[in-house]
């Protein structure tokens, strides 16, 4: 674990930040680089990453807040304290809101929305890789104990008290898990750019991709921050999940070719 890259005096310049960076500059290039390849203006691509930025920050802290609400309530001075402008939010929000945002950019400029948002996966899932890498060195997405030999031992004090990771317990690294799998949906999506039959269909494995993933890395994930629906039994995550599935089937169904099977 390495939550700080970098410890100046009065700013402490925190790994995750810095890979959460790094993982939006990766997923932007890609995602130009994948638009010229598909005669998409770059520079559109660059305008909506903008966007895309944005509304992701705010989305997945919005999500965060909303899980999270019984705490806020009894504590709402909370809001505004250096744990919650620390913490980095539920990916879900970040995906959910950018993606919305996303389509509204493309269809408000009378640009192919579903052939953008094909361009625009692979560089996603790749972004997730390097950002869960990010989790690994701040502790954070934690895991539940383990005795499998691969299970990762924290021990920073800091962030014990930044995201409540616990110390010198194995846990599973649920942040390695979600980094090779989308390191892998990003080369299936790469290579199914190539070779798509309908635009929407690179977006639409994207959807069904991770999806899938995460519902079943829930499984292993320790942290309980992250929300639980109906009694514990799904986590907020696994609940969307179930709902991109159901999004993503109602989208192949929508878009494919008349005819196609």
């Amino acid at each position: 674990m390495f939550p700080k890259l970098l410890d100046f005096v009065y700013f402490p310049l925190h790994t995750y930040g810095f890979m959460l960076a790094l993982a939006f500059l990766a997923a932007l290039l890609v995602s130009a680089h994948a638009a010229q390849r598909h005669h998409i203006n770059k520079a559109v691509i660059y305008d909506l990453g903008v966007y895309i930025a944005i509304s992701a920050l705010v989305g997945a802290k919005l999500l965060f807040l909303i899980t999270e609400y019984r705490y806020y309530m009894l504590y709402p001075s909370e809001l505004f304290s250096l744990t919650t402008l620390r913490s980095g939010g539920v990916y879900y929000g970040g995906f959910i809101l950018a993606a919305s945002v996303g389509i509204w950019f493309t269809w408000q400029r009378r640009l192919p929305v579903w052939k953008i948002t094909d361009v625009c996966s692979p560089g996603i899932a790749l972004g997730q890789a390097i950002g869960r890498l990010g989790c690994l060195a701040a502790g954070c997405c934690y895991g539940n104990p383990t005795s499998q030999p691969w299970g990762l031992i924290f021990r920073s004090e800091y962030s014990h008290q930044v995201v409540g990771v616990p110390l010198e317990v194995p846990l599973h690294p649920t942040q390695l898990y979600e980094s090779v799998v989308n390191l892998a949906i990003f080369g299936i999506l790469w290579v199914n750019l190539q070779k798509k039959r309908f635009d929407g269909q690179v977006f639409i494995l994207y959807l069904l991709g991770y999806s899938i993933s995460r519902f079943l890395i829930e499984i292993f994930r320790g942290d309980t921050a992250r929300g639980f629906l109906f009694n514990g039994a799904l986590s907020t995550s696994q609940f969307i999940s179930l709902l991109l599935l159901l999004i993503a089937t109602a989208l192949f169904f929508r878009l494919r070719p008349h005819g196609q099977h």
